[in-house]
């Protein structure tokens, strides 16, 4: 088959692009998933996207090609070209110029005139195409769902006309460029930029999450799942088993870190009675099921967990440990107060003197909690864990960096 820059749904190449360019160590000859053909098509699909974009180095098992983009120079995710290229046909072509001809002028029709209309509009031509009535009906809901047409009911009559906007999209450039990079559906926003072509964004990111583009779909479902209190049925990918592993889960919230970028579907999962927190990336599709009609127990399960909850690891036994710190902090430094205040997440936060403020918390895995507490290193007077191997973790992370920096034991 010859090789095609389109593909018919986004699902064939996520994986593809994570484990190839996104990771950057598996080689064509690490290609199991199906045949040598198959990964040079896919290689040249990619390329002819994001070819400004790829570098590689060579190893033992072969050269590896992976992704580098400088967020500095970089105005937009380069992800969302890969929306865009979405395969389509003759008839589909054809249909998406003469539908929006045909009702044109706030015409309003009933299947059946647009349907004759075509007919007129073909017979000027020698080529033969034929559109059949359920395609076009198909074609037209498809055209409903994404706001292109809108239908109006008289009766039982039903008449179809175009869903003209009349929204300054041009005022919105600023707010929709932000949100294009920062949230986790900014795709929706490349395409409502992509009708001002000439402006060119104000805004550039240090920490700039571009991966995360590659999830957009399974968000998109997740998202409606919990809009319209529906159970999902997830699949999800396991290092055990070649295939995924079905699961249900009522979707609670989506939890995004602000550290990693890193993107979580917090939910219910019916199975084990407990909450479970998964990693978007493991998510190899979303199916939505029926609507939930109580949902109490879901939602309270999950506020009794939040009270307790630093990260996104949850344990089975939902057992807390406690963790105790004092820092030192100088009258004139309100702002290490106001950090304390905003970041407590599940902790609190005590005066004990004019210059000791006490922060505790009862967390269910205080390990996460690591890489915050070493920022107030310096100022940390006393620290204590109900888990041993916290506090161990900690002097020994002081240890090292004083070895590396060449301090000196007191």
């Amino acid at each position: 088959m010859a090789y095609s820059e389109l593909i018919k749904n986004f699902s064939k190449i996520r994986e593809y692009m994570r484990q190839f360019y996104v990771y950057g160590f598996r080689s064509r000859n690490s290609y199991d998933y199906k045949s040598a053909r198959s990964y040079d098509n896919e290689h040249r699909r990619v390329e002819s996207w994001l070819g400004d974009y790829m570098s590689f180095r060579t190893e033992n098992n072969g050269k590896v090609v992976f992704l580098s983009v400088d967020s500095r120079t970089c105005e937009s995710n380069p992800l969302y070209v890969a929306f865009k290229t979405k395969s389509f046909t003759d008839n589909d072509i054809v249909f998406h110029f003469y539908i929006l001809d045909i009702l044109s002028d706030n015409r309003e029709l009933t299947l059946k005139e647009i349907l004759n209309s075509l007919d007129e509009y073909l017979s000027e031509f020698d080529t033969e195409m034929e559109f059949d009535e359920s395609n076009i009906r198909k074609k037209i809901k498809e055209y409903i769902s994404l706001g292109l047409l809108k239908e109006r009911k008289d009766g039982k009559i039903i008449y179809y006309s175009r869903n003209d906007s009349k929204v300054d999209l041009h005022s919105w450039n600023d707010a929709v460029s932000f949100f294009s990079e920062a949230d986790p559906l900014g795709v929706i926003g490349s395409y409502i930029l992509d009708r001002s072509p000439s402006f060119e964004s104000h805004f550039r990111f240090k920490h700039h999450y571009i991966f995360r583009a590659l999830d957009s779909e399974i968000v998109y479902k997740a998202v409606c799942a919990i809009g319209e209190k529906r159970s999902v049925e997830a699949a999800l990918k396991t290092e055990s088993k070649a295939l995924p592993v079905n699961n249900v889960i009522f979707p609670l919230k989506i939890m995004v870190s602000t550290q990693t970028g890193r993107q979580y579907l917090l939910g219910y999962h019916k199975e084990s009675s407990r909450i479970i927190m998964i990693r978007m990336d493991n998510i190899a599709d979303l199916t939505l099921l029926l609507q939930e009609e109580n949902t109490d127990l879901y939602e309270n399960a999950y506020k009794e967990m939040k009270k307790h909850l630093w990260g996104v690891s949850v344990t089975e036994n939902m057992h807390t440990d406690r963790v105790d710190m004092v820092l030192r902090v100088e009258p004139h430094e309100g702002y290490v107060v106001s950090r304390l205040e905003r970041e407590k997440r599940c902790g609190e936060v005590t005066k004990v003197d004019d210059t000791h403020y006490r922060f505790t918390a009862d967390v269910y895995d205080p390990l996460e909690m690591i890489p915050w507490i070493r920022t107030f290193i310096g100022r940390i007077e006393s620290f204590s864990c109900t888990n041993s191997e916290i506090t161990c973790r900690l002097k020994s992370d002081i240890v090292d960096m004083s070895n590396i920096y060449g301090g000196e034991r007191v």
